[in-house]
């Protein structure tokens, strides 16, 4: 028997599990293997929206406070940012959902939750200092999460990889910026 035979033998599926999948039909998505994570990934995924829309404000508001000879391109790119983190807060608010939870947008709890800071700085290198902090704490934040997650919830995971590799680009491009 080569080593290849012996592995295949322990591939097997759980069929009470996929006998309990053909139960509480009303749950979507959500099946028993998820049922003891649920709620607490559904917590993790309320943070990150939290952040994500604290980071639009920001963004947004340093797009239209932008100033100065070389703030044209850098107001543009807030802007892009904005877009993108929004889309991000569409992605996790709809996970939400699927996972039977309640997607949090109370403006009064967005900033306790998130993991980003919102600034109002007036100077161009500040506000791109402060985009720079914020992604580097995302990308930390998503890190964490992809971790936690393992292999709980494959469908959420592969969906903060993709906002991380995002987050990731912003912050590259927020360097280059901030060395101009």
């Amino acid at each position: 028997m080569t080593h290849s035979d012996t592995t295949t033998d322990t591939l097997t599926l759980d069929q009470r599990g996929l006998a309990a999948a053909r139960k509480s039909l009303e749950d979507g998505a959500v099946t028993a293997a998820l049922g003891p994570h649920r709620e607490a990934i559904v917590k993790l995924l309320n943070d990150a929206l939290a952040t994500e829309l604290v980071c639009v404000l920001r963004y947004k508001r340093h797009h239209f406070m932008a100033s100065g000879v070389s703030s044209a391109g850098i107001a543009e790119e807030f802007m892009v940012h904005a877009n993108e983190e929004a889309a991000h807060a569409d992605r996790l608010a709809k996970r939400i959902v699927q996972l039977g939870g309640e997607p949090d947008f109370n403006p009064e709890t967005l900033m306790a939750r998130s993991h980003a800071s919102y600034d109002a700085a007036n100077d161009l290198k500040a506000m791109v200092r402060a985009n720079l902090v914020a992604e580097r704490v995302a990308v930390e934040a998503y890190r964490q999460m992809i971790s936690l997650l393992g292999d709980k919830d494959p469908t959420t995971r592969r969906m903060l990889e993709d906002i991380l590799a995002d987050e990731e680009t912003h912050a590259d491009e927020l360097a280059d910026w901030l060395e101009k």
